[in-house]
């Protein structure tokens, strides 16, 4: 077993964060820095990355790492294969991948209209597909064996993908696609000595759940259903994504990660006080 370093143990590895810039992905790039890693964050929004880049220069200047950014939509594949091509440039390589963006609206099987279903299920899937289609070549191309260590892939999935969530089908279906992504890329890449795995996080405090964790019935519901009486904060959930990202965890793959105060132990929340609130009056 090889032995890691207690001081910096990502010196001298590079990363990808797709979402780099939002609460997760920001607190995972943050981790990876700090660690040693060399971090290339992508999102769409140049504004958001800059800052984030010049928030974590001085954390990256202290542990001998790097940190690089790149405008990039998660759901386009050519620049997704850009994006991981820019972050292999400071060894040649990319050794971590990880794929934060997800989301969907809220509405009943009746109501959501075809599109917007398929437009959730397919931002949900491709983001995590096209990381592992690019990111996966590439650190299946850079080593000749399984025994080699091709690196680590980490998708960012949900609860909804194993609970029943009302008003969340598109969502719920989107998830449940990712972790069968991941099963079977992990499946076929450990060939590679690529690993792939995933965290399923319950509701955390970010940007895109404000409306979630500010409305005090949802809140409140979720509590009542967690042992853990707390949400999650996007360290919570960047932790478990660092540890499936680096050696700690050589010997995972095609393995979740549940991060949710022990929710997924009880049952899901019912969203329909939230839904009728946002219903166009009669």
């Amino acid at each position: 077993m090889s032995e890691l370093s207690t001081a910096r143990p990502l010196a001298g590895k590079t990363a990808l964060v797709t979402g780099g810039a939002g609460g997760i992905g920001r607190s995972t790039a943050r981790l990876l820095v700090a660690d040693g890693a060399h971090v290339l964050i992508a999102s769409r929004n140049p504004g958001h990355l800059q800052q984030t880049a010049d928030e974590l220069t001085p954390l990256a200047a202290e542990s001998g790492g790097s940190v690089d950014w790149a405008v990039c939509d998660a759901t386009d594949s050519e620049q997704v294969r850009a994006a991981v091509v820019q972050a292999s440039e400071p060894t040649g390589r990319i050794d971590m991948a990880v794929s934060v963006p997800g989301g969907g609206a809220m509405a009943s099987v009746l109501d959501c209209e075809p599109e917007q279903f398929a437009d959730v299920v397919n931002f949900n899937v491709m983001a995590p597909f096209l990381m592992i289609k690019h990111a996966g070549r590439a650190m299946a191309d850079s080593v000749g064996g399984a025994e080699s260590g091709g690196g680590s892939i980490v998708a960012v999935s949900s609860t909804a993908a194993v609970q029943s969530c009302r008003f969340l089908s598109a969502y719920c279906a989107g998830k449940a696609g990712v972790d069968a992504l991941v099963r079977v890329a992990a499946d076929e890449l450990g060939a590679h000595g690529v690993r792939v795995n995933a965290v399923r996080p319950g509701l955390t405090a970010t940007d895109a759940t404000v409306g979630l964790v500010n409305n005090d019935n949802v809140v409140a519901q979720y509590l009542e259903q967690q042992p853990l009486q707390r949400i999650g904060h996007p360290d919570d959930i960047a932790w478990a994504i660092r540890y499936l990202a680096g050696p700690e965890s050589s010997f995972t793959t095609g393995q979740f990660i549940t991060v949710d105060g022990g929710h997924t132990l009880r049952s899901f929340v019912d969203f329909a006080d939230v839904v009728a609130s946002r219903s166009p009056a009669p």
